[in-house]
């Protein structure tokens, strides 16, 4: 069976059609996966404009979807089903791709599978390394997302923790613009970082300890804060503009590796924590900050001394793409769980 993906939830217009392979070891292959991406519009602004987004994904989708079922070499009467991502994400987007998705469904007869986002980016694991070790914590991070989850099993995602203030990406961003890097924030920064010393700005790491009251639910120690971390960054640079020191590019170089290495740990910390404490057989790291390289060498070098498998996504399947929502969509359609054609978008979703 084929199935169609259609992500939008963000800035970038996506479509995929995977398939099952048979395998029970790796389940699905991806045929094609087209990523239109609206990265150079929201540069000038610095950030993601949502009405630009939501325009663009009009004049978009209809060619990245053919496009995609010309890659796969697949018309529509090969499909099985159609999947979207119903959330969470802008909802401009959002309903760009559900409206979409919810007409091909219809005039091809075809089931519809509404996807949450953060169940594609988990899945994506799946979808690029084949069926991982259960239970499993995996550690969704992007730059609206920082999450920890529980899977354990297929297709069951246990909330442990959160970010409380901004995401680790959207820290990379604010930190970017900040030092005049341009946006996104998060490949300069990584790439800026390689040049400088990790020790050369003393910056503050935030360990939570009580429960958040919009989320009692959680306990709240494996919680995670980075808006702390920004302002000390903000301070840090402000201080020298005080003195009338200019920034040279060493010194930008300096704070990007001073500011990653403070990220980075508090990540691994927190996911290498949760797995303890959840007797987990394996972890994973899935969402756009998965392509950090520092990120990505840590987690092998923190997960070979304590034997537990660890598992990332290629770094296509990093970013926001289809192919991780069709891979989601395949499991929630064979767990006979699809959609009828009055669901709607939603910006909060959640999983």
């Amino acid at each position: 069976m084929r199935i169609l993906g259609i992500e939008t939830s963000c800035d970038e217009t996506s479509a995929a059609v995977v398939e099952e392979t048979g395998d029970a070891g790796k389940p699905w292959a991806t045929r094609s996966n087209v990523i239109a991406s609206q990265v150079p519009i929201h540069r000038e602004w610095g950030g993601v404009v949502p009405e630009l987004a939501s325009r663009q994904h009009i004049r978009d989708i209809c060619g990245v979807v053919e496009r995609a079922l010309g890659d796969a070499e697949t018309a529509w009467s090969g499909l099985g089903a159609v999947a979207v991502t119903q959330g969470p994400g802008l909802i401009g987007s959002l309903l760009v791709g559900v409206s979409f998705a919810k007409a091909a469904a219809a005039a091809a007869r075809l089931p519809i599978v509404a996807v949450h986002h953060l169940a594609g980016h988990i899945e994506s694991l799946v979808l690029e390394n084949g069926e991982i070790p259960l239970p499993a914590v995996v550690l969704v991070v992007s730059g609206g997302h920082t999450s920890l989850y529980l899977v354990s099993e297929p297709g069951e995602y246990r909330l442990l923790s959160r970010t409380r203030d901004d995401a680790a990406g959207e820290a990379y961003d604010k930190v970017a613009k900040l030092l005049g890097l341009g946006y996104p924030g998060g490949p300069v920064i990584d790439r800026l970082a390689t040049h400088g010393n990790d020790r050369a700005v003393p910056l503050p790491t935030t360990r939570l300890t009580h429960a958040d009251r919009n989320a009692p639910q959680l306990k709240g120690d494996l919680d995670f804060s980075f808006s702390g971390l920004k302002t000390a960054v903000l301070r840090y640079v402000r201080d020298r503009e005080a003195r009338q020191i200019r920034l040279s590019e060493q010194e930008i170089a300096d704070i990007c590796a001073s500011f990653q290495r403070v990220v980075v740990n508090a990540l691994i910390d927190r996911l290498f924590d949760a797995a303890r404490r959840c007797q987990a057989k394996s972890i994973g790291i899935a969402g756009g900050v998965s392509a950090n390289s520092r990120l990505r060498a840590e987690l092998q070098e923190h997960g070979r001394p304590r034997e537990i498998p660890t598992f990332l996504p290629g770094l296509q399947l990093s970013t926001d793409n289809a192919a991780m929502i069709a891979a989601a969509g395949l499991r929630k359609f064979r767990a006979g769980m699809t959609a009828p054609l009055d669901f709607n978008a939603d910006a909060a979703l959640a999983l």
